[in-house]
């Protein structure tokens, strides 16, 4: 995808000194260290239900939700400062990082459960892997390329769900969930190989220091500087308002959606599995064609709307529906709204100058970090209030009949809907050619007198805020398995 470029900046794209190996860097490797990485967790999806459910058998939701809120906190305060050091140092030391430890609770299920959950809440320090994903494909493709490249790295996270919770069910059944959490484990001990002998350095060495004694000022590592920030520039406001009120029904709706449909839906473990496969492969199909279409044809801007208005009728349907086949119909909704993150990423990244790409992400993926935080808290409470556990899974008396039914089978989802209204609302204003207000990162100002110290600060970006981010969710099965 980087024809294009001149070969002299191409050849800043190398590795960093001293690690093995040399070669360009490309969006493949950062599209393998994301299918490598959700592919070991959607092994775990079976695994993950019963290990839930025997840990927490009582308020099983609400604890979900707790385990899930403190991950996502923790890594909205961690996310400004590895996104300033990343635009500092390079991706490749922190891309590493972040897999190691969004990867390390894995083998932890077998050997002691609660160590498991207790890992997983701390490994939102590091667990920030598509904040540092985003930001690599940012230096390596041209501003028309992006919106296709981060549409392909979010389609290849959905791609990595298609088969996986299906093996991971069948080798359960088949055998144990010993063994399922044992390929996870090898999976996820290759990513982490991958990551250190093959993926090259991203960011070019005139836009890296190439010492480690730079400082880093508390400004740059404050997580709520970006949030101080963002009413400097209107369009900056209204992008993190739209993404604060998309993204917090979206972040508590992946934290407890397969164990919703397992307990109030009725799902077996391998109807849930065919659920994401089917889910998996349409959001596929939107994020890579429907996706480059919909950005040539109608922008950046409707592309968000057209999304956002996607996922308003995915939650509705999801509050309301009470039979499996309405869940089917909606999950294939929530495949085309999954283009809603890639359209916002783009439309920021289009804003920003090059050197402060992972500042940038930082900053939208800070107010994700934020909702991956308050979400899952947030519904696992709605969940507890309506009375919803896994101990009464199996009813005595069979299936439930309608008058025992609730009108609003999903009380929270509904929430979310009302929130995803006030989103559109919001990003309605958004214009979409504008160029973001100068706000310059400490780092701008404390240049130091090396070269390469005074390149980056000269390169402040016009949105230099120092910011954070979730890892992850990161996304579907990210969230939904812890």
């Amino acid at each position: 995808m980087n024809r294009g470029r001149a070969a002299s900046e191409a050849g800043d794209i190398m590795l960093v000194r001293g690690s093995p190996g040399r070669g360009r860097a490309r969006v493949t490797h950062a599209v393998v260290v994301i299918f490598l990485e959700f592919f070991a967790w959607g092994l775990l999806t079976t695994p993950m239900l019963t290990v839930l459910h025997e840990t927490f058998p009582q308020h099983t939701f609400l604890m979900n939700g707790l385990v899930q809120g403190v991950k996502g906190f923790l890594s909205f305060l961690s996310a400004p400062l590895i996104g300033a050091l990343s635009d500092i140092w390079g991706r490749k030391s922190f891309l590493l990082m972040t897999v190691f430890f969004t990867c390390a609770p894995i083998p932890f299920m077998r050997i002691s459960p609660w160590w498991y959950f207790a890992l997983i809440s701390v490994s939102g320090i590091f667990a920030v892997t598509f904040s540092v994903i985003f930001a690599y494909v940012a230096d390596i493709t041209e501003e028309h390329e992006r919106s296709m490249a981060y549409g392909l790295v979010s389609a290849t996270f959905a791609a990595s769900l298609v088969t996986s919770p299906a093996i991971g069910a069948y080798l359960s059944a088949k055998y144990s969930d010993s063994l399922v959490v044992l390929v996870a484990t090898v999976i996820a001990v290759a990513d982490i190989g991958f990551v250190f002998f093959v993926v090259p350095e991203s960011l070019p060495d005139k836009m890296r220091l190439t010492s480690w004694g730079f400082p880093i000022s508390w400004e740059q590592a404050d997580p709520f500087a970006s949030l101080r920030r963002v009413g400097k520039d209107s369009t900056v406001l209204l992008i993190c308002v739209t993404v604060f009120l998309s993204y917090l029904p979206e972040a508590g709706q992946y934290s407890s959606f397969f164990l919703y449909l397992r307990q109030v839906i009725e799902f077996s473990p391998a109807a849930i599995a065919a659920f994401i496969a089917m889910v998996g492969i349409l959001s596929i199909v939107a994020q890579t064609l429907f996706l480059s279409v919909l950005m040539r044809t109608i922008g950046n801007k409707n592309t968000v709307l057209l999304g956002l208005g996607f996922q308003l009728f995915q939650l509705a349907w999801y509050g309301f529906g009470s039979e499996p086949w309405m869940m089917w119909a909606a999950g294939t909704v929530a495949a085309m709204s999954s283009i809603t993150f890639p359209a916002v990423s783009a439309l920021v990244s289009h804003s920003a100058s090059p050197d402060q790409q992972g500042v940038v992400q930082g900053m939208i993926t800070g107010i994700r970090g934020l909702c991956n935080g308050l979400g899952p808290a947030l519904y696992g409470f709605i969940f507890f209030l309506f009375n919803v556990e896994l101990n009464d899974m199996e009813p005595v008396g069979g299936k439930p009949t309608d008058a025992e039914k609730s009108i609003v089978p999903g009380p929270p989802f509904l929430f979310g809907a009302c929130a995803v209204v006030l989103a559109l609302v919001v990003a309605v204003f958004i214009p979409e050619h504008h160029r973001l207000a100068d706000v310059k990162t400490c780092s701008a100002h404390k240049a130091g007198s090396s070269a390469s110290s005074s390149a980056h600060a000269q390169n402040g970006s016009p949105l230099a805020t120092p910011t954070s981010d979730a890892e992850d969710i990161e996304p579907l099965l990210q969230d939904s398995r812890m």
